[in-house]
């Protein structure tokens, strides 16, 4: 393993310290929960919106914590959900009068911790509600999950949630809200090579070189097949064959592609990637109105990609276009 790590078991803990220390004055770090939150949080006019989920994939979910998107996020360790007492006292501390909203992507772990922790701060009288993101059509249902996964369509969540948010909406309207953009919002992915999470040292599975996986999970879970290697073309038509007629997306829509790449594929394979299917979404009468190209939601130094499609209308897009500021900043 080739990576700058010191003791592998405090990865986590010092990836935490250098987010707050490169954002002083937008972000507070709380140790004890693994938790990011904004500086100006609890606000008494908002709802404060939060994420946990694995470490692994950033800048997912600590490096999107800011104005107009999350209020706080308390990671696990690496592909690990958070304990339940960080779901429990991140909520403590986030609480308003307005309430606090969990974004939970469906896997097992993260389920367990924040129905656990949504329990127990209800116990002592803090408003919450949930949205459960599950825009995965790799799979209807595994042995790793309990139904189709979060993955990077998250992102469309936690945006037109945040602006809502931001602009005082009341916890009721971001529920409905967000599970309108989950019910339109489609990804799969697909990786060419393994992962190495720095605790254990090697690859989380082995893929021959000439091999790819079809449909793998951002924590290395099993994908629809396992098959030689295609050419970039033959990829992303796969992909987008199976997110288009998942919805199904049809002829007059207008859609938000995103291209998110998993963390080893370079930038210029992601927008080679992206011309081809916005190429074929335009020959499907299918109309791209907004574009993402790059990492949203990786799975550490895996080299893949995934394709999300997003079916727009003026709310979703007055969402999407709201400002927002995080961590991860252009000059």
């Amino acid at each position: 393993m080739k990576k700058f790590v010191n003791d592998p078991r405090q990865f986590v803990p010092e990836m935490l310290k250098g987010v707050a220390l490169a954002n002083p004055d937008t972000l507070r770090y709380v140790p004890e929960y693994n938790l990011i939150m904004r500086a100006d949080a609890p606000r008494d006019d908002k709802v404060s919106i939060i994420q946990g989920s694995g470490s692994g994939h950033e800048p997912a979910h600590v490096m999107i914590v800011g104005k107009g998107m999350l209020d706080a996020a308390c990671p696990g360790d690496v592909f690990a959900a958070p304990p339940m007492d960080y779901v429990l006292e991140t909520s403590k501390l986030l609480a308003t009068p307005k309430g606090v909203l969990h974004l939970i992507n469906n896997y097992t772990g993260d389920r367990m911790a924040f129905d656990m922790g949504k329990e127990m701060a209800e116990a002592e009288g803090v408003q919450i509600q949930t949205v459960l993101i599950d825009d995965d059509v790799a799979v209807a249902d595994s042995t790793f999950t309990i139904g189709r996964r979060g993955v990077a369509g998250n992102f469309f969540v936690i945006k037109v949630v945040g602006a809502a948010a931001e602009a005082g909406a009341d916890i009721d309207e971001l529920v409905r809200l967000g599970n309108k953009v989950n019910s339109v919002t489609r990804t799969m992915g697909m990786a060419l090579t393994s992962c190495t999470p720095p605790a254990k040292g090697s690859p989380l599975f082995e893929i021959g070189d000439d091999e790819m996986e079809i449909g793998v999970g951002i924590h290395g879970e099993p994908g629809r097949r396992r098959e030689k290697l295609a050419n970039a073309d033959t990829i992303i038509d796969e992909l987008l064959e199976a997110v288009v007629t998942d919805l199904p997306y049809e002829r007059g829509d207008d859609v938000a592609l995103m291209i998110n790449g998993l963390g080893g594929t370079p930038i210029g394979e992601l927008y080679l990637l992206y011309g081809r299917a916005h190429q074929q979404l335009e020959a499907r009468g299918i109309h791209v109105r907004r574009n993402y190209v790059g990492e949203y939601c990786t799975s550490l130094d895996m080299a893949g990609a995934s394709l999300t499609l997003v079916r727009l209308d003026d709310e979703i897009v007055k969402g999407l276009a709201a400002p927002a500021e995080i961590a991860i900043r252009t000059f």
